[in-house]
């Protein structure tokens, strides 16, 4: 349904109906990492936790690789094709599946225990692409994530999450270093 009038000028310009400001979008992106839930905590802390009154709308975010990440090449007679039974597919997807339910609980409980509404979402596909796109899809303010502190060399061969959120992301991005305890 699509929004005419002054409902639609008052959401594009951050205020409710009403005429108050609408809340702020914070996205938190999760996995199963310590890293991950640090930032979680970090911004309930420093984000939501210091906006008293409310005015924050808190969305927790887990990336589930497609099932088509488990298929991989096979090369015959100079042909190369992608097979993996139905089977097999179907096992890695309800896998997956509940790895991201328990993900996603796991940083709902958090968000539970220290007194903020949150809701869960889980997107599929990889990390990078599908955290940006649902950012965009989701008119977020800012995201959240955590970085896993790899150094330069390993942050080129294994690719940064982090760092491409901050270039692609249609949003202001925080990346929570991890704790000085970590590094240890």
């Amino acid at each position: 349904m699509e929004e005419k009038g002054a409902t639609a000028a008052a959401r594009a310009s951050g205020e409710t109906a009403g005429g108050e400001a609408a809340a702020m979008k914070v996205v938190v992106a999760v996995d199963a990492s310590e890293e991950s839930l640090h930032a979680l905590a970090w911004a309930l802390d420093n984000v939501i936790g210091r906006r008293a009154g409310g005015g924050v709308s808190l969305v927790v975010v887990h990336a589930q690789p497609g099932a088509d990440h488990f298929v991989y090449p096979v090369a015959a007679h100079g042909i190369a094709i992608a097979y993996a039974p139905a089977a097999a597919i179907e096992s890695m997807r309800k896998a997956q599946e509940e790895i991201s339910r328990k993900v996603v609980s796991r940083a709902l409980d958090i968000c539970k225990q220290r007194e903020a509404n949150a809701t869960g979402a889980v997107v599929e596909g990889d990390a990078k692409e599908a955290i940006c796109q649902a950012v965009e899809d989701m008119n977020a303010d800012l995201l959240v994530l955590g970085s896993r502190g790899l150094g330069k060399i390993k942050r080129a061969f294994l690719g940064s999450v982090s760092d491409y959120l901050v270039h692609h992301a249609s949003c202001p991005v925080l990346v929570v270093k991890p704790s000085k305890a970590h590094d240890k």
